[in-house]
Parts: C-alpha cells; sequence; structure tokens
C-alpha cells in the first residue's frame, strides 16, 4: 500500500514540475510574443500622434507667426509713418 502510495506520489510531484517548468516556458514565450506586438503597437500609435502633433503645430505656429508679425510691421508702419510724418 505505501509502496503504491509513494510510486503515486513521486509520478505526481514529476507531474507537477513538469507542467510548472512547461508552463513557465510556455507563458514566457506567449508574454514576450504579446508584449512585443502591444508596445509596437503602441509605439506605433504614439509615433503617429506625435508626429501629425508636430506637423500641425508647425503649421499652426507659422500661420500664428505670420499673422503676428504681418500686424507687428503693420502698427511699426504705421506708427513710424505718424511720428515722422
Amino acid at each position: 500500500m505505501y509502496v503504491y502510495l509513494s510510486i503515486f506520489l513521486s509520478f505526481y510531484l514529476f507531474f507537477l514540475i513538469y507542467l510548472s517548468i512547461y508552463l513557465s516556458i510556455y507563458l514566457s514565450i506567449y508574454l514576450s510574443i504579446y508584449l512585443s506586438i502591444y508596445l509596437s503597437i503602441y509605439l506605433s500609435i504614439y509615433l503617429s500622434i506625435y508626429l501629425y502633433l508636430s506637423i500641425y503645430l508647425s503649421i499652426y505656429l507659422s500661420i500664428y507667426l505670420s499673422i503676428y508679425i504681418y500686424i507687428y510691421i503693420y502698427i511699426y508702419i504705421y506708427i513710424y509713418t505718424y511720428i515722422y510724418k
């Protein structure tokens, strides 16, 4: 009786060790693939948003600066012609 129990427990322990090793390897491979895909998607979205914002801000700033410079030059010419008339 004890012999069968010890054999059963040894097989059970071997199975648990095998299962834990298999699951750890499988989970590490699965997680590495999943994380690499997730990070690549996340980084591509982040970079596309960053690129969009940089293009948008450059266009916006160029328009804003051109309007601002135009107004500034207009006021400067107006004041200059008013003072030195």
